[in-house]
């Protein structure tokens, strides 16, 4: 199966050699699309590794992935189950550009309305005294 998700390079990793024929590299992107901020894990395996290579720290890009999961059975006999998100493409996303300045505008209207938004609150802080209630 094949995914994609948006969102902010927050950690690339140096690309680790394994053994002779394999090489990975691990990198976060803070996915900021629900109400909390999530810190997703990719890896990118073999010649995908040199994909991070023209991206930066804090860069809004688009990842297609592979969703992989493993059965691994340890030496007492217990069976756990693994997850990888496998990365095949990474590009600067024109919707992560779109994005970028909605985010921008948003924290900009985000910054007004609390100011109004606290003003009625201290108003109702105050109103609950019995001094503010004759209107």
């Amino acid at each position: 199966m094949s995914f994609q998700l948006t969102g902010k390079l927050k950690k690339i990793d140096p690309i680790v050699k394994v053994s002779d024929k394999f090489s990975k590299r691990e990198f976060v992107i803070t996915d900021e699309s629900s109400q909390y901020p999530q810190d997703i894990l990719f890896q990118s395996v073999q010649d995908k590794c040199t994909l991070l290579d023209a991206y930066n720290v804090g860069d809004v890009v688009q990842v297609s992935f592979n969703l992989r999961g493993r059965e691994w059975t340890s030496p007492q006999g217990e069976v756990k189950y693994f997850n990888t998100m496998e990365a095949w493409r990474i590009e600067g996303s024109q919707t992560a550009s779109a994005a970028n300045p909605a985010p921008a505008a948003s924290t900009t209207n985000a910054n007004p309305a609390p100011a109004p938004a606290a003003q009625p609150q201290e108003t109702i802080v105050s109103s609950t005294g019995d001094d503010d209630l004759p209107f």
